[in-house]
């Protein structure tokens, strides 16, 4: 086994090596403690004051507008007592003469509404002859009410006149189908005994129904 020479034994050296790490570690603890580490003196930043606006309202004011003033009035101009005012004489014609009587136009004459010639109600109201048979037996059937099935009652409106005959007969009430025409035409051949009022004969407004009925 070979030996170790004395040189290579580093053993012998720890001491030393022990000693002089501790002073180097001594020495770097106090070249730290002896320095000054104050921190340099921070820079303080002054901000700028935000400048401050303030809104103010403004109260819009009602302008009021004043009339303007009246116009002065004329100055009176002085006119001297020795001017004479010439009297104007007005020229009334010869011609005019205030005792003429003037045209005035004609009063507006109004038109009179004629009046009824005929009664409504008398004392005896006129009287059919013969009865409603005498204007049904007159009638014929329309053919072309016969075909449409037509049936119903035809009102007839006429005046009895102061000798008994029909004058001025309309339908105010119809069926059509030429049954109107025919009612027309069977009325306007009846005879009445004419109605009285105050022992006279006189024109009363009659009226008078006129059936149409289809036979089975």
């Amino acid at each position: 086994m070979q030996r170790k020479k004395p040189e290579a034994d580093l053993s012998k050296y720890y001491t030393v090596f022990l000693q002089l790490g501790m002073i180097f570690t001594l020495a770097i603890f106090i070249l730290a403690v002896n320095i000054d580490i104050t921190s340099y003196a921070t820079e303080e930043y002054q901000l700028d004051e935000q400048e401050i606006v303030e809104m103010e309202e403004v109260i819009q004011t009602e302008q009021i507008e004043t009339p303007p003033p009246p116009p002065r009035p004329p100055v009176p101009v002085e006119v001297p007592n020795d001017e004479i005012i010439e009297d104007v004489d007005i020229d009334i014609s010869s011609d005019f003469d205030l005792n003429d009587r003037l045209d005035m136009p004609p009063p507006k004459q109004e038109e009179e509404e004629p009046e009824e010639d005929f009664f409504v109600v008398v004392e005896e109201m006129p009287q059919l002859i013969g009865g409603l048979a005498s204007i049904q037996n007159e009638i014929e059937y329309p053919e072309m009410a016969r075909r449409a099935g037509i049936e119903g009652r035809v009102y007839v409106q006429f005046i009895v006149n102061e000798q008994g005959q029909v004058e001025d007969p309309k339908v105010i009430r119809g069926i059509g189908g030429g049954a109107d025409e025919e009612a027309l035409r069977a009325v306007k051949q009846a005879k009445f005994k004419p109605g009285m009022q105050r022992g006279r004969p006189v024109r009363v407004q009659y009226s008078l129904p006129v059936v149409f009925r289809l036979q089975n």
